[in-house]
């Protein structure tokens, strides 16, 4: 008995499976001539039903990756038509054989988008270590028992060329579950959720109306400070510090009749009266200005 047929979760699938006529070489390729040649589905639909063993046996064995083994297969399923898509007649090849590559190619690339939300490498490399580090890990654990975690590391960095840093983020990534946000805390007696508990990095809203109150009450007390001040002192702040584009000393000054120098001296002692005005008006700093 096929060690398919013995897992539960197959149902009916594993029985189709297990009816499905094997085929001789001579109507595999009648199958796959009519399908490639003639683009008859019905071939292509008996040449699918006859390797869905190979899809089944395929897909148990990455099982373990926490994706449901219904998307496996039906992922499988996928890479069968791939190969039988691209498959050449006149390769003196079995078409199982050539099959087994796109199958397994198609799984594994749906098992690295789907094992996790954290998006992981799809280069050969990155899917040879993917799908390898847990056999390397527990051989070299087995052989040698005294190595700790860095050293495995290492040891397994050595085997397969791949670098330290991304064995290390491999093993993070491997020793860890995604964890939803909607997770409900334990031991909480308020049905609080794992997001209720991170911080945010805007303003609370309390905290923003209280810097907006703060501002318009520093704008009120700054615009009554300048009310008190002569009208030629009033035009000098305003064109010096109030506008978005500051008048120059020298342009103010041809407006006033008098000298740039003349100008520097009237804004100088506009301020000096400004924060003397602020400074004493409820406790007020004026240290920006």
């Amino acid at each position: 008995m096929a060690h398919y047929e013995r897992d539960q979760s197959l149902g009916p699938l594993a029985r189709l499976a297990r009816k499905a006529p094997y085929l001789s070489k001579e109507e595999e390729y009648k199958l796959l001539e009519g399908w490639i040649v003639r683009g008859d589905h019905r071939s292509l639909d008996k040449l699918s039903l006859s390797h869905s063993r190979l899809v089944i046996a395929q897909a148990l064995r990455f099982k373990s990756y926490g994706v449901p083994l219904s998307d496996l297969i039906q992922e499988g399923h996928i890479g069968l038509m791939e190969a039988a898509n691209r498959f050449q007649l006149s390769k003196d090849v079995r078409f199982a054989t050539y099959a087994t590559w796109w199958i397994k190619s198609f799984i594994q690339d749906y098992v690295l988008r789907n094992q996790s939300i954290v998006r992981g490498g799809t280069s050969s490399r990155q899917k040879m270590l993917f799908f390898g580090f847990k056999r390397l890990r527990a051989e070299l654990s087995s052989k040698h028992p005294d190595l700790n975690e860095e050293q495995l590391h290492q040891q397994i960095s050595e085997k397969t060329g791949a670098k330290l840093r991304d064995i290390r983020m491999m093993s993070s990534r491997l020793g860890r579950k995604d964890t939803s946000l909607n997770a409900s805390l334990k031991g909480s007696e308020t049905n609080l959720q794992l997001q209720d508990t991170l911080a945010a990095e805007e303003p609370l809203p309390d905290e923003l109306v209280e810097v907006h109150l703060d501002q318009e009450r520093a704008k009120r007390r700054l615009f009554n400070a300048i009310k008190t001040l002569p009208p030629r002192e009033q035009r000098v702040i305003k064109d010096r510090k109030l506008k978005d584009e500051s008048v120059t000393l020298e342009a103010l000054g041809k407006k006033l009749g008098v000298s740039k120098e003349r100008v520097r001296q009237i804004e100088s002692r506009a301020m000096q009266k400004l924060k003397d005005a602020l400074t004493h008006s409820d406790g007020y700093e004026a240290s920006g200005l």
